[in-house]
């Protein structure tokens, strides 16, 4: 589909969504609030999309299901939550008894597109964590059924939200650096946080898409939001040299591991109450261990990988991820004709330093000036809070284009998708033939 036709027929149907947001906020009786309900009660689920959304918009909206393929995990969640709706295994029979308005998706990976699907089928509306989908032809899906049943998909892409990264959209669109004309992304996952995916369902590629999707369409997302077009083509290199197979023991999970003693990853998940009661205390119906051996023989997923963008608009970006550093965060440079924007933001505070991001401007036969902004704010430097506001709470105002739909949702995705092909393959792969999105070099114009 063309990126015009495309636009045209999402801008009729955002137009009737945002008609009819109106005329059922100003229809609402006293005390009616939207129904919810929630596929996948893990601990995403159950922490930003549960206590946090009860905790901030109670008085609009109300929990209606609870599904969970895991019955004893389902059952802990509606304890956490404290709720008093009914709890599912069977996801048809949840949209079936309870009719949502809308449906929050925050399964494994791989079956997001089967709730997407099902739950528009149903008549709700569709939220989503990241990413939307793992391959191109379950992306088609739910691009599909989009256009087929006339309901929408948010994919809850919170980094848009945070204000230094705002800030850096701002200056983009400026026009301070003239136009741009390469970019550099290097992303750094430490190995605290960057481990952990090594020992959960994201080891597998099966279910995750590894983490060029999983992880990696955060940044990718970041990418075509702050360049405002599209990936047009991808060239990958990816290996896994450090974690799996790399090491000389290992064990099924931490808990019972005879190698903790000489391990540096070893990690006692009984220190945690909330993850014992969410995945150790109900290992007994599925099998999930939470505190997966970093070293197993079946990780299957990169543990460092590379990646060359070309976009629509003729922008250039190395992007790179490594999963095994000493600390946490990114580096961001973005070159244009008249100058350079870069950062170097702290994710995770491990030194004795003052939470503060700084972004660095320099043009060209000019002057530096350092712009310092305060990085303080939880979750996600802010980003969740006003995420959730949007999805929940939304003015109808969205001047920095921080709502992310199917669209934005597919165009991540095909990215790491892309990438994962290309490392297999070891050719480069065009997005435009994954799906029937075509790239456009003025996204969001």
């Amino acid at each position: 589909m063309e990126r015009r036709t495309f636009a045209q027929l999402t801008g009729t149907a955002l137009a009737g969504s945002l008609l009819t947001n109106n005329a059922l906020a100003a229809a609402l009786a006293p005390g009616k609030k939207q129904r919810v309900a929630m596929v996948g009660t893990g601990h995403r689920g159950l922490g930003m999309w549960g206590v946090d959304v009860l905790k901030e918009y109670s008085n609009q909206l109300e929990f209606v299901g609870l599904c969970d393929s895991n019955p004893g995990r389902v059952a802990t969640g509606k304890k956490m939550l404290g709720v008093k709706c009914p709890t599912f295994t069977s996801f048809d029979k949840m949209m079936k008894e309870t009719k949502p308005d809308i449906l929050i998706v925050t399964t494994v990976d791989d079956t997001h597109n089967e709730f997407i699907v099902k739950g528009m089928e149903y008549g709700a509306d569709i939220v989503t964590e990241k990413p939307m989908t793992t391959d191109e032809k379950k992306c088609q899906q739910i691009i599909d059924a989009e256009q087929r049943t006339g309901k929408k998909v948010k994919v809850t892409f919170n980094y848009r939200y945070s204000p230094h990264r705002q800030k850096i959209y701002e200056m983009l669109r400026s026009g301070v650096i003239g136009d741009v004309t390469s970019a550099d992304f290097h992303w750094y996952l430490d190995v605290h946080h960057g481990a952990d995916y090594f020992r959960r369902w994201h080891r597998l590629r099966e279910h995750s898409g590894s983490l060029l999707v999983h992880k990696a369409t955060h940044h990718f997302d970041l990418l075509n939001w702050w360049l405002e077009s599209d990936p047009e083509e991808v060239y990958a290199n990816g290996q896994l040299n450090f974690y799996g197979k790399n090491n000389s023991f290992r064990h099924t999970n931490c808990r019972p591991c005879p190698h903790k003693d000489k391990c540096a990853f070893y990690w006692d998940m009984t220190k945690d109450k909330r993850l014992m009661a969410i995945y150790a205390d109900n290992e007994k119906h599925d099998g999930y261990l939470r505190d997966g051996c970093v070293w197993k023989e079946d990780i299957d997923i990169f543990d460092k990988m590379a990646v060359q963008i070309k976009y629509a608009n003729q922008v250039q970006v190395s992007y790179s991820l490594t999963t095994y550093s000493p600390y946490e965060g990114y580096r961001i440079a973005f070159n244009g004709t008249k100058g350079r924007i870069e950062a170097w933001i702290k994710e995770r505070q491990i030194w004795d330093e003052e939470p503060v991001d700084e972004i660095q401007l320099t043009t060209n036969f000019g002057k530096r000036e350092i712009i310092r902004m305060p990085n303080n704010e939880p979750g996600h430097g802010g980003g969740d809070v006003r995420l959730r506001k949007q999805i929940f709470a939304p003015t109808g105002q969205d001047p920095y284009r921080q709502a992310a739909g199917t669209r934005d949702g597919a165009m991540a995705c095909l990215v790491g998708i892309a990438a994962r092909h290309s490392i297999d393959s070891g050719k480069p792969i065009k997005i435009g033939d994954l799906t029937t999105l075509k790239p456009s070099g003025t996204r969001g114009v």
